[in-house]
């Protein structure tokens, strides 16, 4: 009976996804800004909401939330009503990235979010398949 076993345990290790032994480094984009007048304006938003594979409207959200500012999507750009440094932008897009992005298992960046019912959204990673909540 204890070879049965081991036999169906080799069948379902052979079924297993093969781990992912190599690793292309992902670098998170870097947000161009510029100060005009009372406002930041961010010029390459879309490109690097594009090239993270989230919705411009989330990654927003996310910035009204942490930083406390009114903002507004304007074509390709997002206009923050701050002044606002590159460095408090990205410190905060670093952030988002880790939270809505990076998988929390396998440390990729190639994930979806989904919508569980209830107000919850589930981080679905398409590399190993694992899932976690993530707040909005």
């Amino acid at each position: 009976m204890s070879s049965e076993y081991e036999q169906l345990l080799d069948n379902l290790y052979e079924k297993l996804p093969k781990k992912q032994t190599h690793s292309e480094r992902f670098e998170i984009p870097r947000l161009e800004s510029f100060v005009e007048g009372n406002r930041t304006i961010v010029k390459n938003f879309k490109a690097v909401c594009d090239k993270l594979r989230r919705d411009p409207v989330l990654v927003m959200k996310y910035f009204v939330k942490k930083l406390a500012v009114p903002s507004e999507i304007q074509g390709e750009r997002l206009v923050l009503q701050r002044k606002l440094t590159e460095d408090v932008i990205n410190k905060r897009l670093d952030e988002f990235v880790n939270n809505y992005v990076i998988c929390k298992e396998c440390k990729r960046p190639d994930t979806h979010i989904e919508d569980a019912g209830r107000g919850t959204k589930m981080l679905v990673c398409e590399s190993c398949g694992a899932k976690s909540t993530v707040k909005e």
